[in-house]
């Protein structure tokens, strides 16, 4: 863990939009379908990638792409994706049960892109990537969903989370959440979700003690 910063509401949302906005162009050299030189499985989720029963890719060489895509172990900026793009890097590595049972062990040092802790992370200000493991550990629990405000998170620990926006109705049943990973692309989305759904997977609403 590093040191916390201090970040306003607004400036946390403003850094989800660029990486939801963010445009860039890849190669053919930012794909990858194999082992890379460190003997680590990659994959880039491109328009190559369409596993059955899995979400498909998204990206495309030679063509402009929107939305900053999702990596195992990913703690970029967009402008540090724009360079690592530059330099040779993979486009993103999704993640597979593998990966989440090898933890900082199955990222590869030869991708780029951002995963869902490095992503609120990055909204965060922080400039170390704090996992769904550690983030309870920076934060407060708030007490109901009802408390959320924007910029704060829903985590599950050691699986996902998802960076808080606003809530879409008066009866705040349905919220506009920012994250990155499947199944909804792998990209920074930004969507609504029913407070239901979040519940029955056992989301906790968290505030991040830096916001402000």
């Amino acid at each position: 863990m590093g040191p916390l910063s201090s970040v306003t509401r607004q400036e946390c949302l403003a850094k989800a939009e660029q990486y939801l906005n963010h445009t860039w162009h890849p190669t053919e050299k930012n794909r990858l379908h194999g082992i890379d030189a460190d003997g680590q499985r990659v994959d880039t989720p491109d328009h190559l990638f369409a596993p059955e029963g899995k979400t498909p890719g998204y990206w495309k060489p030679g063509t402009v792409n929107y939305g900053v895509p999702y990596c195992w172990g990913g703690n970029d900026t967009p402008e540090s994706f724009d360079r690592a793009l530059r330099a040779g890097k993979y486009a993103g590595d999704v993640y597979t049960e593998a990966k989440r049972a090898g933890l900082e062990k199955a990222v590869s040092r030869h991708t780029t892109g951002v995963d869902c802790s490095g992503f609120v992370s990055r909204c965060w200000g922080l400039t170390w990537a704090c996992s769904t493991r550690t983030l309870p550990k920076i934060c407060d629990e708030l007490p109901s969903y009802e408390a959320l405000q924007p910029g704060d998170a829903l985590n599950v620990y050691n699986n996902h989370v998802v960076l808080f926006a606003e809530f879409t109705n008066a009866e705040k049943s349905e919220m506009l959440v920012y994250e990155t990973g499947s199944p909804l692309g792998w990209r920074v989305t930004k969507h609504t979700v029913p407070v239901w759904f979040l519940k029955q997977q056992d989301f906790k609403p968290y505030r991040y003690r830096g916001i402000r």
